[in-house]
Formats: C-alpha cells, structure tokens, sequence
C-alpha cells in the first residue's frame, strides 16, 4: 500500500512540474502577446542561441515539456560566468598590448602597462650663413647642415630610462648623447653615459628652444657634453633641481674627446631654484641657481686648451702652440631667468681659471663672459625656457592662422686675462675681448616648424697686427628647423 502510494506521487510530480511550466508560459505569454513581448519559448530559443556562441550547455526545450526552472537557472549562471571570464581575458589581453601613438613629438610605442617604452624623435636644422662684413679667410657665405639628429629615448621598466642621439651633420657620424638612468625617485636618478655637463643655463637648454641661431658668448667658458656619471633629482615639490657628477674633463666650449685625455677628473655641481613654481603670481616664472666645476688638467693642443669663437662661429682667440695646461682647472656660473607672459630674461654669467705653463713661465689666467637675452612673443603665446612650445593657431594657408611670431634681442661680452698676451696669446691674431650683439624674428608655423632670421654683431679689443682691433664681423643668419 505503502509502495503504491509512493508510485503514485512519484508519476504525479512530472505532470505537476510541466503544468507549472505550462502556467508561467501561459502567464507570461499572455502579456507578452497582448504587449508584443517575447515569450518564454522565444527566450528560451535565446539563451540557447547564446549558449551555442559563448559556451554551455545544451537545452531542452517547452516544448519537450521538460523545462527545469532550477536547471534554467543554473544555466543563466554558467552563461554569465563565462562572458565574465572571456571579458576578464580581453581586458588581460588589451592590458598587454602595446600602445601606438604618433603626434607632433614623434612616435612612441609603449607596453600595455606602461612600464616599457621607446619614443622617436628628431632633430634637423638647415642654416644659411652670409657674412656682411669682417668674413675672416674661409668663412664663406654657405648653406650648410647644421644639426641631423634621429633621438631615441623610453624606459625598461620603472627604474631604467635611457636616450641614444646620434649626429649626421658633419663630415663623420659622431655620438651626441648616449646616456641611461637609474630612476630611485624624482629626488634621486643616476644617469651614466655622454650627455651635456650640468653647469650653464643655456648649454642645458635644447638648441631646438635657443632664442637665437647660436649660442651667447656665455657658453664658450661653459664646458658641453662629457662622458660621466652624476646624481639629479629635484626635491621640495620640484622647485629645487640639483645635479652632482664626476666626468673626464673637456675644455671651455666643447665635448669631450671620446676617452680620458690625462687621467684626471672634473667634478661638477650645480643648484637651480625656481621658489614660486606652480603659482599663478607675478614671480611664478623665476629661476635662478649656480654651476660650477674643478679639476685638474695637463697637456697642449686643443683637447686641453680652450680657442674662442663668435656667435658667427668664427675663431677669435688661441693659445700659443707651445702653451700647455698645467694644473688646476675651475670654472663657476651664476644664472638665472623670469618668464611672464609673452616675455622673456635670461641672464648668466661664467668664468673659467686655467694653470697654464709655457717653457719656465707659469701663470693662473682667468676668463670671463656674460649675456642677457629678452625675447617678446607678438602673438600672445606665452615665452618659457623650452621657447613658445606650441602656436594658439599654426600656420593654415587660406585660413585665419598664422603661427606664433617672437622678438628676440641678446647682448653679451667675452674677456680674456690681460696677462695671457703676449706670453701665451699672440696679441696680432687674438683678441682679448668681444662684445657680441643678435637681434632677431622667430616663426613658429607649428609646434614642429620653425624659421629664424638673425642678424649678429661682433666687435673685438685686438687681434690685429699693430696692436689694432680685428674688424668688426657683421652676419646674417638663417634657420629652417624641424623638430618632432
């Protein structure tokens, strides 16, 4: 009796499961028919539909009257577990992939998540040089390539950056920066390599930012790129930059030669402080700070001594050929800038001391130079250390855009020690002081293009046979860059 009744209610529950189906069916087909709303047959038809695209299992149907509402359920789950899994592995995936991205800096491939990264940029500078007055033998009026410079520069991960700037624009490849860094913190990075000494306010400025064509008389006492290792970092919210190194040694104005010259050393430090950056105030756009260096050097000939040329580039002093470094070398340079505004100051100063010996006659002789240079941009834009980064409106021929237009005007001097002539200087082929004066319009067609027209004047205390002045050289310059 017991088993039948227990029969009975096992072949009792399938009919009563189909009937409940059956009566949500017809529940719900009843609005659905009446709204135009899918009915559960048709959702069913759907979820078997994603099933077959996404992943699942397979289904059975009303009309097989063997719906499961627990199992339907446990299928809906599974469904949505696997479109979580397969969003959660394109979003590995996108998370992966490199990032392209090509804009008016150039082209730069980096990691999914950011820590691997390499930009290419470039550097090119077409010149045109006229001389007007005081061309000196060989200073021809020339078209010529100045700068040819592919840059190649990221990160290896979150502590290596590096940089490789090759140069193509003299008679032979030669290597202009070639550094890495080691990145512990914004106030601690170690950088290694050839790169620029960390001393003169504008050697340190891009020469695709320089106001004028070429650099004041300033940076021929300011050493230039050197081969070693220094410690920089900014601190105090960035307001302070420092930067400490030891390097091989080079000579006033120049890079240094591709090894050690005299197995001695030139340390060099320099402090930059800019008090109100990040402020909107009067006084946001001011820098000032000091480099300096000393060391010791011994030898004759160009890699030890210094020669001193014009914004022109022209050569106006030299040591006599039996001169020879002899001892200790120091050089110091107070500095500084304000930008506000559409205007521009840069100011600095520099001496470099030098032990010199000639046959049994020894001497410490010291040079110096200074400059300041003001700029004025006419369309608004506002001035800054990296020059006017990017035109309000680029140049659009037809359209309402111009670029940006800036005045710049730059004065400077140059002196060297009385006591070098006539010993060590010959007096009739080296003057012993320049003043250097530019004057010139900038275009900036686009944050990429710029065209320079410069006209620059030197006049000299000496350098002629006689005991006369050298003849005042008068040039025109020109500039096409592009820069990416």
């Amino acid at each position: 009796m017991q088993h039948r009744s227990n029969a009975t209610r096992g072949t009792g529950a399938k009919p009563a499961v189909v009937w409940l189906a059956g009566a949500i069916a017809f529940a719900l087909a009843l609005p659905a028919f009446a709204q135009g709303k899918p009915t559960v047959e048709e959702l069913l038809r759907r979820l078997e539909a994603l099933e077959q695209r996404y992943g699942g299992a397979g289904a059975t149907t009303v009309d097989g009257q063997e719906l499961d509402l627990a199992a339907l359920d446990q299928r809906l789950r599974a469904l949505e577990r696997n479109l979580e899994l397969q969003a959660e592995a394109r979003a590995a995936k996108e998370k992966e992939a490199a990032v392209v991205t090509v804009n008016d800096k150039g082209a730069a491939f980096k990691s999914g998540q950011g820590d691997f990264e390499l930009k290419i940029r470039g550097l090119l500078q077409g010149d045109g040089r006229f001389f007007v007055a005081g061309e000196p033998a060989g200073a021809n009026d020339t078209f010529l390539l100045r700068t040819a410079r592919p840059i190649i520069e990221g990160t290896l991960g979150k502590w290596v950056g590096y940089r490789f700037a090759p140069e193509f624009s003299g008679d032979s490849a030669t290597i202009a920066d070639a550094y890495a860094d080691l990145k512990f913190s914004p106030a601690a990075t170690v950088r290694m390599g050839k790169f620029i000494v960390p001393m003169g306010l504008e050697r340190l400025q891009s020469s695709s930012a320089l106001p004028d064509i070429e650099r004041a008389l300033v940076s021929e006492l300011i050493p230039n790129r050197d081969l070693g290792v220094q410690l920089q970092g900014e601190v105090a919210g960035g307001k302070v930059g420092y930067a400490i190194g030891v390097f091989n040694g080079t000579v006033d104005g120049r890079d240094a030669v591709t090894s050690n010259p005299d197995n001695e050393f030139d340390y060099v430090g320099r402090v930059f402080v800019e008090p109100f950056k990040g402020g909107d105030g009067f006084w946001s756009g001011l820098g000032f700070g000091i480099g300096g260096s000393v060391g010791d050097t011994t030898g004759t000939g160009n890699n030890f001594l210094p020669r001193y040329r014009t914004p022109g580039q022209q050569q106006f002093f030299n040591y006599r050929s039996a001169v020879a470094a002899d001892g200790r070398r120091s050089r110091w340079s107070p500095q500084g800038y304000f930008y506000r505004g559409s205007f521009g100051l840069l100011a600095e100063y520099a001496s470099s001391s030098q032990e010199l010996r000639v046959g049994t006659t020894r001497d410490e002789l010291e040079s110096t130079a200074w400059q300041a240079t003001a700029s004025w941009v006419l369309t608004g834009e506002d001035a800054s250390y990296r020059g006017v980064v990017k035109p309000s409106r680029p140049f659009a021929p037809g359209k309402d855009g111009w670029g940006a237009w800036e005045l710049v005007a730059r004065y400077g001097e140059l002196e060297v020690d009385d006591a070098a002539f006539p010993v060590f200087a010959d007096p009739s082929v080296a003057a012993h002081k320049a003043d250097a004066w530019v004057a010139g319009v900038n275009w900036y067609l686009n944050s990429n293009l710029k065209l320079v027209v410069n006209y620059l004047q030197t006049g000299f205390e000496g350098g002629a046979t006689g005991g006369a002045d050298r003849e005042t050289e008068k040039a025109v310059f020109t500039r096409l860059q592009v820069a990416f």
